[in-house]
C-alpha cells in the first residue's frame, strides 16, 4: 500500500497541472512540483495548514469553506487568484474532493489548482464594445479584443511600436510615440485624443487611456490601453469652434453701419445690381473709395443668397502681414514655419458652405494671389506646409480701394487674377455723390448714438446739417459716422450741432464758391485727359497724373459730365 502511495506521488509530482494533498483534518502534506515551480515556495513553506500564495481576500473566503467541507466531506470549487514566483496574481479554479474508504471515512484530500486567467480575463475583454489591448510590462509585446481587431482589421500580433507606425495618423504620430515612451519609462497613466485609421483607410478620433495595471506591491505586471471613439463628437466640436470664432469676429467687429442707408438714385442703381448678382454664386468684385461701406455690400449680398444661412467671414488683407496672408486664408499644417506648432484652419475652411469677403485684395502678395487663383479656377486648396487637396465650398467677394487695372500695369496684381475676381464688377458712390441720403444717415446715427450714451435727441440744427451736405466727405460715411458720434458724446442739449471748425477744411458754405470749385476741378481733370489722350487708368493715364484711383476719377467724370472719349487721339 505505502509503495502504491508513493508510485502515484511520483506520477502526480511530474504532470503539468498543479496538485496538492491533504490529511483528513486539512493538513496539507504532499505538494508537485508544478506548483512549487509557479510559487517558488520550498515544500516546507507550503505544507500545513497555511496558504502563503493565495491571495488575500480570496484566503479568507476559501478557509471559511474550507471549514465546512472538512466537516461535511463534500467538493469544493472556487474561483482563487495565486502569487507567481514572480509577484503577479493570476486566476485559478481550486477543486478539492475527499478520498473515502469502504465506510465511508475520509482518507485523503485531493486538490487541483488549473489556470483560469487568461480565460476569465478574455471573456471579460471580448464583451466590450471599446478597443481594449493588453501590453507586457515592458511595453514591447501585446494582444487585443475583437472590437479592435474589427476596426483595424489586421492579421497577427504587430508589437505596439509597429501598430503605432501602421495606423496612428502622421500628425499624431510623433506625440503618441512620445506619451507612449513617457509612460513606459515613467510608469504613470497618460491620456490623449489620436486619429486611428480604419481598415477601409478612414480616420476617425479615438481618447485612449494607457493604464499600469499592478501587484500589491506596486510592480506593473502589464499595460492596458483604452479606446473610446469620439469622432462624431470631435467633429462637432470642431464645428462649433468654427461658428464661435466666426460669431465672436462679428461681435468684436466694429462695423460701419449696420443697415444700408439711404434712397438716392447712385445708391438705388447699386441696391439693383447687388439683388441680381446675390442670388447667384459668381465672384463680385466691390470698387468704391474709403469708408464708403464695401463691407456693408459685401454682406447685404450674402444675406440675400442662398447661403446666408452658413457663415460669413471677412478678411482684411492689408492688416495681416504679408508672410503671415497665405495661411491666415489657408490654414498652415504642423511645422509648416517657425511657430507652427500645430495644425490651424484657414478663413476658407471657416467659410465652408458660406461666403468670404477679401477686403483689400489689391495688397494680396504674389505669392497668395497664385494661390487665391487656384481656388476661383479649381475650387480645390492646400494649406501652407501640406500636401492635401481640401475642397472649397466658398463664394467670393472681393473688394478694392486702388486702381487694380494700374496694379497690373506695375506689375503687383495678376491680370489672370484680375479677370477671374472681376465676374461682376459693383462700385460704391463715394458720399459726395448721394448728398440726399446724408439727412437720413445722420438720422440714423443719432438714433443709434444717443440710444448708447442715453441722451436724447429731438432736432437737428439746421445750420449744422447744412455744413454735413456741404462738406466733401473724403472719409465718406465712415467719417460721417465718427463726426455724429462725436457730436453726441459733447452734445449737451436736446439739438444736435456738429462742431464746424471739424469741417472747416473742406466746407463750401456758399454755392458761388462751390461753382468755382467745380468749375477749377473740372479744367484740372480735362487737362490731364488731353494729355493722355483720354486714357483713365494705368501708370500713364490721368487718374496716375493726378493721384487718385482710377475708380474715383471716373466717378468725377461723370459728376462733372466730362467726355473723356473726345479727348482721345486717333
Amino acid at each position: 500500500m505505502e509503495a502504491a502511495e508513493t508510485g502515484l506521488q511520483l506520477i502526480v509530482d511530474t504532470i503539468p497541472t498543479m496538485v496538492w494533498t491533504a490529511t483528513p483534518d486539512g493538513n496539507r502534506d504532499f505538494i508537485n512540483r508544478r506548483w512549487l515551480e509557479y510559487t517558488g515556495l520550498s515544500m516546507e513553506q507550503g505544507l500545513g495548514r497555511e496558504f502563503p500564495a493565495m491571495q488575500e481576500e480570496d484566503l479568507k473566503a476559501f478557509l471559511a469553506r474550507w471549514s465546512e467541507v472538512l466537516s461535511t466531506g463534500e467538493a469544493l470549487n472556487m474561483e482563487i487568484r495565486l502569487r507567481r514566483f514572480d509577484g503577479i496574481y493570476r486566476w485559478f479554479l481550486l477543486r478539492v474532493v475527499a478520498l473515502k474508504d469502504a465506510s465511508g471515512a475520509i482518507t485523503k484530500w485531493y486538490a487541483t489548482t488549473t489556470d483560469i486567467h487568461d480565460r476569465e480575463f478574455s471573456q471579460l475583454i471580448d464583451m466590450l464594445p471599446q478597443h481594449i489591448a493588453i501590453v507586457s510590462p515592458d511595453g514591447k509585446t501585446g494582444h487585443a479584443n475583437p472590437a479592435s481587431y474589427a476596426y483595424f482589421g489586421h492579421v497577427g500580433q504587430p508589437t505596439p511600436y509597429e501598430f503605432m507606425q501602421l495606423y496612428v495618423h502622421p500628425d499624431d504620430l510623433e506625440r503618441v510615440v512620445g506619451l507612449y515612451r513617457k509612460g513606459i519609462t515613467s510608469g504613470e497613466a497618460v491620456e490623449t485624443e489620436i486619429r486611428f485609421r480604419r481598415h477601409d483607410g478612414e480616420y476617425r478620433w479615438f481618447v485612449q487611456q494607457f493604464l499600469p495595471l499592478r501587484n500589491d506591491v506596486g510592480e506593473i505586471i502589464r499595460w492596458c490601453a483604452i479606446r473610446v471613439d469620439i469622432h462624431e463628437r470631435k467633429i462637432a466640436q470642431e464645428q462649433i469652434a468654427k461658428e464661435n470664432l466666426v460669431l465672436r469676429e462679428e461681435i468684436d467687429k466694429t462695423s460701419m453701419f449696420e443697415e444700408i442707408v439711404g434712397s438716392s438714385p447712385a445708391l438705388r442703381e447699386v441696391l439693383a445690381r447687388l439683388d441680381k448678382v446675390a442670388k447667384t454664386d459668381s465672384t463680385v468684385l466691390i470698387t468704391g473709395e474709403t469708408g464708403t461701406g464695401k463691407e456693408l455690400i459685401a454682406r447685404a449680398i450674402h444675406k440675400r443668397s442662398g447661403r446666408s444661412e452658413r457663415a460669413f467671414v471677412s478678411v482684411n488683407c492689408a492688416a495681416i502681414p504679408r508672410d503671415l496672408v497665405a495661411s491666415e486664408l489657408f490654414g498652415h499644417e504642423k511645422g509648416a514655419f517657425t511657430g507652427a506648432l500645430q495644425r490651424r484652419l484657414g478663413r476658407f475652411e471657416l467659410a465652408e458652405g458660406g461666403t468670404i469677403f477679401l477686403d483689400e485684395v489689391g495688397e494680396l502678395p504674389a505669392e497668395t494671389q497664385i494661390m487665391l487663383l487656384r481656388v476661383l479656377q479649381e475650387r480645390q486648396f492646400e494649406r501652407v506646409g501640406g500636401n492635401v487637396l481640401i475642397s472649397a465650398d466658398v463664394r467670393i467677394i472681393t473688394a478694392t480701394n486702388r486702381d487694380l487695372q494700374a496694379l497690373i500695369s506695375g506689375d503687383t496684381f495678376r491680370s489672370d487674377l484680375y479677370y477671374r475676381i472681376n465676374v461682376f464688377p459693383l462700385q460704391v458712390p463715394p458720399l459726395r455723390e448721394r448728398r440726399e441720403d446724408i439727412g437720413l444717415l445722420v438720422e440714423y446715427f443719432i438714433d443709434r448714438y444717443s440710444s448708447k450714451t442715453g441722451k436724447k435727441i429731438t432736432s437737428i440744427s439746421r445750420k449744422s446739417l447744412e455744413h454735413l451736405k456741404s462738406y466733401s466727405w473724403p472719409g465718406n460715411i465712415r467719417e460721417l459716422q465718427n463726426i455724429v458720434e462725436r457730436s453726441i458724446i459733447i452734445c449737451d442739449t436736446e439739438e444736435f450741432s456738429v462742431d464746424e471748425s471739424w469741417l472747416s477744411n473742406e466746407v463750401a458754405p456758399r454755392r458761388s464758391i462751390s461753382i468755382d470749385l467745380e468749375s477749377q476741378e473740372k479744367k484740372t481733370i480735362e487737362k490731364a485727359l488731353a494729355s493722355t489722350n483720354g486714357r483713365v487708368s494705368g501708370p500713364k493715364g490721368a487718374a496716375a497724373k493726378l493721384g487718385l484711383p482710377a475708380s474715383t476719377l471716373d466717378s468725377k467724370i461723370k459728376t462733372l459730365r466730362i467726355d473723356k472719349r473726345s479727348y482721345a487721339r486717333p
